[in-house]
């Protein structure tokens, strides 16, 4: 029974290791279909991601980058904001932005995170279990603020992937998820609804590093 067993177990793992023949000849599905524009990286992501109804801030300095989350949580009114991120907490207080707790996710204003990287083509932010502590934090708050470096900038989801692996030495993380903009449906009736399943407003900080 046992070598039954592993008869048929070594069928499928020399199943899967096989690869699946190209359906068509002459296609290299290692190359991209997609191809890059002429404009540069900041640009194609601020376009594709204000697209999507996110609200887009460009820093070229830490310095500003504090500055700016100031001006808007004083015309917001925001005073818990949430962060779990010791890192970014921490460079965030020491810059003199004190408005950030990590106690009660379910009260607070807005949830502030970093990214994995910043997809271009599709103005998306990848995000992973391995900084950003899950999906709960950018998702379960009705504001998300990302904040995200130049550096931190790729064309399409196979770089940022790419950029993952590289990142975490073949470690992946156990969860990785994109989030494009506020959440949004349109089930009933085909009307746009936005908002429904998860934040309601999306904001990206980028920081020239």
């Amino acid at each position: 029974m046992s070598n039954s067993r592993e008869k048929i177990l070594s069928k499928v793992r020399q199943a899967l290791s096989s690869k699946v023949p190209v359906p068509f000849e002459g296609i290299n599905p290692s190359e991209s279909v997609f191809h890059s524009s002429s404009e540069e990286l900041e640009l194609e992501f601020a376009e594709n991601f204000t697209k999507l109804q996110g609200k887009f801030c460009y820093c070229a300095s830490n310095e500003e980058l504090v500055e700016s989350l100031k001006e808007l949580a004083a015309i917001r009114k925001w005073t818990n904001i949430y962060c779990v991120e010791d890192n970014l907490k921490q460079n965030l207080q020491t810059s003199g932005f004190e408005n950030l707790t990590n106690s009660d996710l379910k009260s607070s204003d807005a949830s502030i995170t970093t990214c994995e990287a910043l997809i271009a083509r599709t103005g998306s932010m990848l995000l992973s279990s391995a900084s950003q502590s899950g999906r709960t934090v950018s998702v379960y708050a009705p504001i998300h603020i990302c904040i995200a470096y130049t550096s931190q900038l790729v064309y399409d989801i196979k770089d940022g992937l790419s950029f993952i692996k590289i990142k975490y030495k073949g470690n992946i993380p156990s969860l990785i998820s994109l989030a494009t903009g506020p959440s949004r449906t349109a089930d009933i009736e085909k009307t746009l609804v936005v908002g429904v399943h998860g934040p309601k407003e999306v904001f990206c900080f980028l920081v020239n590093d």
